[in-house]
């Protein structure tokens, strides 16, 4: 099993949804971050001072899959959210080396079906 981690912009997060769903994914882990890298971040302004914001809000998503379904899902979500632009996030792939349904003690890939 491995675990996909995407951090993406918030706006793509409805439409990457709706197409992980449309794949079969039926649970996933979501989370607001903030985060900087390569887009550093922005310059504001408030009552006529300039503030600067170094972490940019960011949503990460979490999905732990089977080994077979991980290239679909990383096709997925460049294809949903690539704008082309610096800040678009990055997508990290981990090993799961085991996965344990509380419930029911189910384990592997029947804890995450």
């Amino acid at each position: 099993m491995k675990k996909i981690e995407a951090i993406i912009r918030p706006e793509n997060f409805q439409k990457l949804r709706e197409e992980i769903e449309k794949f079969g994914v039926k649970g996933l882990t979501v989370s607001e971050v903030g985060g900087c890298g390569v887009q550093k971040g922005k310059q504001g302004l408030f009552r006529g001072n300039t503030f600067e914001i170094t972490l940019l809000p960011k949503v990460k998503v979490e999905i732990v899959t089977d080994v077979e379904s991980v290239d679909s899902l990383v096709t997925i979500i460049k294809k949903t959210c690539t704008t082309g632009e610096v800040g678009d996030g990055k997508i990290f792939i981990y090993p799961i080396e085991e996965v344990i349904r509380i419930r029911t003690g189910q384990r592997g890939t029947e804890a995450i079906v």
